[in-house]
């Protein structure tokens, strides 16, 4: 069971959110999940493995980003103008104000006991940096997580500057999906500091679970071995899930798990009970 709410963010967006375990909120750790690229709050597993967590015992809020291109109907990408106006600085200013919200009682009173991040994708990224400014947030588990938000050539780059919009296909609804320049150039400007990956891993100094599928087309697994190399060995795991797509072989919608993606979900388990409870 899960229980909804709508944060208003400083920027007067809004923050569609799901809590799931509230009886827990109390007593037990928060996990916050963020979503990565063309994802949402209830694509394929994360329902799921909120479920999961929840039943594990933990306080779970899974949340939309405010220009991640969903609106009122959970599932489908009808805010495509905001989807265009998106940037990682956005993202990472909104996974700050869910760790506020949580921690001012807009769920409920919070327990003391600390907060991990779950990210996705590029939501790994996000929870990284956010992670390591954050002293509340005890331990962060990223999956399939980016290492650089720069993933463009610089053919790709020259054409988004002349054209001020890139355009991607979602492959899934076949939607062309644009973003606006806006989003390259604050990858660009925050590279050395604010948006930098690598910076943010090795001044962490808190437990980090790296879990990443082996047959990963999206994000290679030579991403998830930088982010190990660059992390104090002696707090973090690399987990490499043999056989595992970029989505541990979950889809979506969601037909049900497999060996894969409970492998994921039981890693993750077992790494934040060493490390929150």
């Amino acid at each position: 069971m899960s229980e909804d709410f709508i944060l208003k963010t400083s920027r007067n967006d809004n923050l569609s959110i799901s809590a799931f375990g509230i009886e827990n909120i109390n007593t037990s750790p928060c996990v916050i999940y963020a979503h990565g690229f063309k994802g949402f709050k209830d694509w394929g597993f994360v329902p799921y493995a909120a479920e999961y967590l929840a039943g594990a015992g933990y306080f779970v809020l899974t949340f939309n980003f405010s220009h991640n291109g969903i609106g009122k109907s959970l599932t489908e990408f009808t805010e495509l103008d905001k989807f265009a106006e998106n940037t990682i600085s956005l993202e990472v200013d909104e996974l700050n104000e869910m760790i506020d919200a949580y921690n001012f009682g807009f769920f409920g009173d919070p327990s003391s006991k600390g907060i991990g991040l779950i990210g996705h994708s590029r939501g790994g990224g996000v929870s990284l940096l956010v992670a390591s400014q954050r002293d509340e947030v005890k331990a962060v588990a990223v999956w399939a997580s980016v290492a650089t938000f720069d993933r463009f050539t610089e053919r790709q780059k020259k054409l988004w500057r002349e054209k001020g919009v890139m355009e991607v296909l979602n492959t899934r609804t076949n939607q062309v999906m644009r973003m606006n320049v806006d989003f390259l150039e604050d990858i660009e400007q925050n590279k050395d500091d604010k948006l930098n990956i690598e910076k943010a891993v090795k001044n962490l100094n808190k437990p980090l679970l790296i879990v990443q599928g082996e047959q990963d087309l999206t994000v290679k697994p030579d991403e998830a071995k930088k982010l190990y190399e660059w992390s104090d060995k002696s707090k973090s795991e690399l987990v490499i899930i043999p056989a595992a797509s970029h989505t541990f072989n979950a889809a979506h919608p969601f037909e049900g798990t497999n060996t894969k993606l409970e492998q994921l979900l039981n890693t993750t388990k077992e790494f934040f009970n060493k490390h929150l409870i």
